[in-house]
């Protein structure tokens, strides 16, 4: 399997909305929770919000001409409240200044392609060349081995979040971009 990577931007967005909701869909076929939070409305809702940021970034991957999966995310804005369900942390650690801090928003995988290393190839795809000092991305908490995942890539738990009424409990996790000096 050779999976070749596309970059896209926010221009790209329209475009590529139906087929980041297609991948969803093949990769939540088996939820619990496919009538809420998992579902493909509720998924829309977060790929127009994220895409609509002008440095929303995106990595597809292709096997051939078969999509396996993408990573998304965008600079966090001065402001941001992604960390203000978070106790205990430090305002110098929450503090944002529009780009300071890449957050990952997903890295979705097909079920054919995963455990192949393909989600972490997407992941540092969309993380190669990004001139933030740090990246973010929050994962479920009923999921300790995409937590381990993570933590094996660098990233370390800073406290727990459920950004949103219908989210389930998520690790907020951090872990550097570039040396610091």
């Amino acid at each position: 399997m050779s999976v070749r990577f596309h970059r896209h931007g926010h221009a790209d967005a329209p475009a590529l909305r139906e087929l980041l909701l297609d991948i969803h869909d093949d990769c939540y076929a088996e939820s619990e929770n496919r009538e809420g939070f998992d579902s493909r409305e509720r998924f829309a809702q977060f790929v127009d919000a994220w895409s609509s940021r002008p440095e929303w970034a995106c990595v597809i991957g292709y096997d051939g001409t078969e999509p396996v999966g993408f990573a998304y995310g965008a600079p966090l804005p001065t402001g941001t409240p992604w960390w203000s369900k978070i106790s205990g942390l430090a305002p110098e650690f929450t503090h944002e200044t529009g780009s300071r801090t890449f957050a990952v928003s997903e890295v979705m995988v097909r079920p054919r392609w995963r455990k192949t290393g393909t989600a972490e190839r997407l992941h540092h795809e969309l993380l190669a060349g990004r001139a933030e000092d740090r990246a973010t991305l929050f994962v479920d908490s009923s999921h300790p081995k995409v937590a381990a995942l993570y933590e094996s890539w660098g990233y370390a738990g800073v406290g727990e979040s459920q950004p949103f009424a219908d989210a389930p409990l998520m690790i907020a996790m951090v872990r550097p971009l570039r040396r610091q000096a």
